[in-house]
């Protein structure tokens, strides 16, 4: 999108220099990457960071305003609801389609937002792979108010171990081992000399909490939670001592309700220009009369799954369960990174951390994916290069 900068990037690409940038990966995290990084960052020019930061900020008032907790209480369903839920969550993602409005102007358009951690370590490493193997120059950056990586790390220090020790502090998951993400996991315990921990090792005593490492117990004082209940559902038969919703002794970060506060379930709420409408569908006296134009999603479902792109009357009213669903309307992505065969759509997610003192949250840094396909994501993009994840840098960040 900055035509400079993408036409010396594109000059300097080879899939050589492509390959090699992941066998640094490779050599440094081995076995840990288990998703396609695209071949290029995205380049976003002033104009167009400008809308995607005045369209996250109009989301954030609705999720700072003093009756956001009594507007999302129906998010959390009973048999999910966690102890001690703190004032507001600890991280904030909002991703945006990269579109056109009818003048041919570059525009943000909301797809989803959620209250929980995104790829944090693996993004600021992942900057600087690029950085070192293509001519990216300072003049963009993939942070903002921050002037340095060590800078953002400390955001991230303060933020997930706060005041406690490394080692009372855990990421938690599900065998975090197998997990797509276990790179983010291996970096962010590198970058905080945390432990991550799967749910099956955490020992229960009274309401405190226990893991092991080389045969030594530990206390957890505090979790970085990186778990959704969504994937907990689908494990049967898991031999738990703890549960998430069980009354204990230990700090969340993000406590689990803010992934359903802030969700899907958040979108009917917003109302601005970047908001594609969004509709709970049990709540809607008729349908929309265009609904080739609305794309149905279940409120509680994660990474995409569940989405249908075409829906009729007669499907919508054999839904039983209408209050687990809304209808947004579609958004037309716009096909604007330059590869060498053609261009290829963009999606770009801004990451706040949100301090427990602070009124709001604080931009950081980002994540962008690439598609060729109907949507964003690895199903609708099999076979393809130039797609997949990625960051952006963007044109004088640091200045915001």
């Amino acid at each position: 999108m900055i035509h400079a900068i993408r036409q010396a990037y594109n000059e300097a690409f080879s899939p050589e220099r492509y390959r090699a940038f992941l066998d640094r990966i490779e050599q440094e995290y081995p076995g840990k990457l288990d998703f396609r990084v695209a071949e290029t960052p995205v380049f976003v020019p002033s104009a167009l960071k400008d809308k995607l930061v005045e369209a996250s900020e109009s989301i954030i008032d609705v999720i700072t305003a003093e009756n956001f907790k009594e507007l999302t209480e129906g998010a959390i369903p009973a048999h999910q609801r966690v102890p001690h839920e703190n004032e507001h969550t600890s991280f904030l993602a909002i991703d945006f389609a990269i579109c056109r409005d009818e003048t041919g102007t570059l525009i943000p358009q909301l797809i989803e937002l959620q209250g929980f951690p995104s790829l944090y370590g693996y993004q600021s490493y992942l900057a600087n792979q690029f950085r070192d193997f293509y001519p990216i120059p300072d003049s963009v950056s993939h942070l903002f108010h921050v002037d340095s990586d060590e800078t953002y790390r400390q955001h991230l220090r303060r933020l997930i171990v706060g005041l406690h020790q490394p080692e009372n502090v855990i990421l938690l998951e599900i065998f975090p081992e197998k997990q797509k993400t276990r790179l983010d996991f291996a970096i962010t315990e590198d970058l905080l000399g945390i432990q991550s921990v799967c749910l099956t090792k955490i020992q229960k005593e009274g309401r405190k909490l226990y893991y092991e490492k080389d045969g030594q117990r530990y206390h957890i004082h505090r979790i970085y939670n990186r778990l959704i209940f969504d994937e907990l559902d689908q494990l049967n038969h898991l031999n738990t001592a703890f549960s998430l919703t069980d009354d204990v002794d230990v700090e969340w970060v993000a406590h689990p309700n803010w992934f359903f506060r802030i969700s899907k379930y958040t979108l009917p709420l917003l109302n601005s220009p970047y908001v594609p409408p969004s509709f709970y569908l049990d709540q809607l006296g008729e349908y929309p009369a265009d609904l080739e134009n609305y794309v149905l999603k279940p409120l509680f479902s994660f990474a995409g799954s569940g989405v249908k792109l075409s829906i009729t009357k007669d499907e919508l009213d054999a839904i039983s369960d209408k209050q687990n669903y809304l209808l947004q309307r579609k958004v037309k992505y716009e096909p604007v990174i330059q590869s060498p065969d053609g261009l290829v759509k963009c999606e770009i997610r801004l990451l706040y951390v949100w301090h427990e003192k602070d009124p709001r949250p604080t931009l950081l840094t980002n994540l962008a994916r690439l598609s060729r396909g109907e949507m964003i994501g690895v199903n609708f993009n099999k076979n393809f290069d130039w797609v997949g994840g990625t960051v952006s840098f963007f044109e004088n960040s640091l200045a915001v």
